[in-house]
């Protein structure tokens, strides 16, 4: 077993958390614990497994992801989505556009608009990572029951749209 350190203790001392710590010692383990988690998620880029392990960056991914899920859209909508700015989204996409997993496209109403609308080898392609990275979560969380399984991804969900509402109260979108 490997030794316990800062990066896999319970608690921010390095120590075993308490049966009921007080709130402040609460979150101060729980903020610990996430950018554990953070560093960790960014080492390994969470990729998955296989020849398909870090092969695409976590900007690509949400991107891809968005359109797969959501459809065509233009750059507006898409940033206002992810709660990040249209020239960011427009840096992002670029090298989408340029290697054909995204392509642009008329707007179905207005000729006049373009949106971004996922290729056909971008859904292949993102069909790939997803299977990847489900494929490393089933690996992650091999000892966990169902139940642990639905909790956990239940609680980050809601922790990930706490974030997110938290950011948009405190930078609403800009207009461009």
């Amino acid at each position: 077993m490997p030794p316990q350190d800062m990066t896999t203790a319970a608690s921010p001392s390095g120590g075993a958390a308490p049966e009921h710590p007080g709130p402040d010692r609460l979150l101060d383990s729980l903020q610990h614990q996430v950018a554990v988690f953070a560093r960790r998620a960014e080492q390994t880029r969470l990729g998955g497994v296989g020849q398909v392990r870090n092969s695409m960056d976590r900007a690509a991914y949400l991107l891809l992801n968005r359109l797969d899920r959501e459809g065509p859209m233009g750059v507006k909508a898409l940033a206002a989505g992810m709660g990040i700015d249209s020239s960011t989204v427009t840096r992002q996409v670029a090298p989408l556009v340029d290697t054909g997993l995204v392509k642009r496209t008329s707007h179905p109403e207005d000729g006049r608009a373009v949106v971004l609308q996922l290729s056909p080898r971008g859904q292949a392609r993102l069909d790939e990572v997803r299977a990847s990275r489900r494929e490393l979560m089933s690996q992650v969380t091999d000892g966990w029951s169902q139940e642990e399984r639905d909790t956990f991804c239940a609680l980050l969900t809601r922790f990930n749209s706490s974030l997110a509402d938290r950011q948009a109260a405190h930078h609403p979108p800009q207009s461009d």
